[in-house]
C-alpha cells in the first residue's frame, strides 16, 4: 500500500488516467454525422451538376472545433467549473435572454445569433451551464431535501422560460430530462420525484394551451397521436416513415435512398437525420449507429460511477440524461412514437451549436475521469 504522507510520493499525472474510449466513441459517431449529413444535403450529383459540399465542409469545420472544445473543457477541468457554476449559470441566462431581443428569427423561433455568416443557438451550451449549475448545487448534501430540490427546480426555471420564449420546445423538454435524470441521482425521494414529474406534465399543458407555441408547432407535437386529416405534420411523418421503411435490413446503399435523393424528408440533415441512416444503411446500419451511442452512454455512466465526488457523479449523469434523451427523442420522432419537436441527434445532425455542446460536455466528463485520482493523490499534511 502507498504512503500517502510521505513527503517524495510524487501525485500521478492526469494525463495517465485519459479514457481513451470515450473520445474514440465520439469521433467515430460524429464522422458517421458528417458522411450522413453530406449525403442529407448533397443532391442528385450528375454529370453535369456535382454533389454539394457547402454542409458538408461546414460540418468537418464544427466537428474539428468541438473536438478541439472538448480537449480544451477536459483541460479547463469540472472542478474549475464547479467553482465558477453560477457565474457560468448567470452567463447563460444572459444569452438567452439577449437572443430574444437581438437574435434572429429562423422558422418562427428567435433563438440564434448571427455570427460573420454563421448562426450560434445559446440554449445549446446552455445544456451544459444547467448540468454544471445542478451538479454544484445538488452536490452539497447527500440526499436533497425538499428545499434544495425545489431550488433546483427554480435554477432550471430561468433559462426554460427564455427559451420557451422563442419558443423552441423541444429544448424546453431536454432541460427536463436533464433535471429529473440529476435529481434521480442526486438521491432524490420518490414522492418528491412524483411532485417533479407533475410539475413538468403541468407545465407542458399551460404551454400547449397558451398562445407561445404558433399553430404548426402545436400540430407537429399531437399529430403522433391524433388521426385528423392530412396535414403537413402529418406529411413530415409520413415521409419520414416511409424512407425508414425503404432500408428494410441492409438498405439501399450510401447516397442511394430514393426518399433522401428526392428530398421527401424533411429537414433531413437535422430532425430527421436518422431517416437517411435507416434508408442508406438500413436496419443494420440503425442497429450499429444505436450500439455505438449506446456504448458512448456506458461509458459515460461509468465515469460517474468511478468519480471521487458527488459533483463529478452528477456532471456524468446530467450528461448521460442529456444525450440519452435526445437520442430517443429524435429516434422516436422519426418512427412515429414521439411528438415531432425538432430535437437534433447528438453527434449526428448538422449543426454546430449542438456539436459544440455535445463534445464540451464530454470533455468535462473526460476531466472526472482522469482526475479521480486527486484527491487521493495529495500528500496529507
Amino acid at each position: 500500500m502507498v504512503d500517502l504522507r510521505r513527503p517524495d510520493y510524487e501525485r500521478p499525472r492526469i494525463l495517465r488516467h485519459v479514457d481513451i474510449v470515450l473520445p474514440v466513441l465520439a469521433v467515430v459517431v460524429a464522422a458517421i454525422g458528417v458522411v450522413m449529413v453530406y449525403s442529407a444535403t448533397r443532391g442528385p450529383a450528375t454529370d453535369l451538376r456535382p454533389a454539394q459540399t457547402f454542409h458538408l465542409d461546414r460540418q468537418l469545420r464544427m466537428a474539428g472545433l468541438s473536438v478541439a472544445a472538448m480537449v480544451a473543457a477536459t483541460w479547463f477541468g469540472h472542478r474549475r467549473a464547479q467553482r465558477l457554476a453560477w457565474w457560468i449559470h448567470g452567463a447563460a441566462l444572459g444569452l438567452l435572454a439577449a437572443v430574444l431581443v437581438v437574435g434572429v428569427e429562423v422558422k418562427g423561433a428567435r433563438a440564434w445569433f448571427q455570427v460573420a455568416g454563421s448562426q450560434f443557438q445559446p440554449s445549446e451550451l446552455g445544456k451544459v451551464a444547467l448540468i454544471v449549475v445542478l451538479a454544484a448545487w445538488l452536490a452539497r448534501t447527500e440526499e436533497p431535501n425538499v428545499p434544495r430540490v425545489l431550488v433546483a427546480v427554480l435554477l432550471a426555471a430561468g433559462p426554460v422560460a427564455l427559451i420557451a420564449a422563442q419558443p423552441d420546445l423541444g429544448t424546453v423538454l431536454v432541460y427536463g430530462a436533464i433535471v429529473a435524470g440529476m435529481v434521480l441521482v442526486a438521491g432524490v425521494k420518490g414522492r418528491h420525484l412524483l411532485l417533479l414529474g407533475l410539475l413538468l406534465v403541468t407545465g407542458l399543458v399551460l404551454v400547449l394551451e397558451s398562445e407561445v407555441l404558433e399553430e404548426y408547432q402545436v400540430r407537429r407535437l399531437l399529430v403522433f397521436v391524433e388521426e385528423g386529416p392530412d396535414s403537413t405534420a402529418s406529411y413530415n411523418l409520413e415521409q419520414a416513415q416511409i424512407a425508414i421503411g425503404n432500408g428494410g435490413l441492409t438498405g439501399r446503399g450510401l447516397f442511394q435512398g430514393t426518399q433522401n435523393n428526392s428530398a421527401l424528408v424533411p429537414e433531413q440533415q437535422t430532425d430527421f437525420i436518422f431517416t437517411v441512416v435507416a434508408e442508406e444503411l438500413g436496419f443494420v446500419g440503425g442497429v450499429v449507429l444505436l450500439g455505438l451511442l449506446g456504448l458512448l452512454l456506458v461509458r459515460i455512466w461509468r465515469i460517474g460511477q468511478m468519480a471521487d465526488d458527488r459533483f463529478g457523479t452528477l456532471l456524468a449523469a446530467g450528461t448521460f440524461s442529456m444525450v440519452a434523451f435526445q437520442v430517443f427523442q429524435s429516434v422516436g420522432m422519426s418512427t412515429g412514437i414521439m411528438p415531432i419537436t425538432g430535437i437534433p441527434f447528438p453527434l449526428v445532425s448538422y449543426g454546430g451549436s449542438s456539436l459544440l455542446t455535445t463534445f464540451a460536455a464530454l470533455g468535462l466528463v473526460q476531466s472526472v475521469h482522469m482526475r479521480r485520482h486527486e484527491g487521493l493523490s495529495r500528500p496529507v499534511r
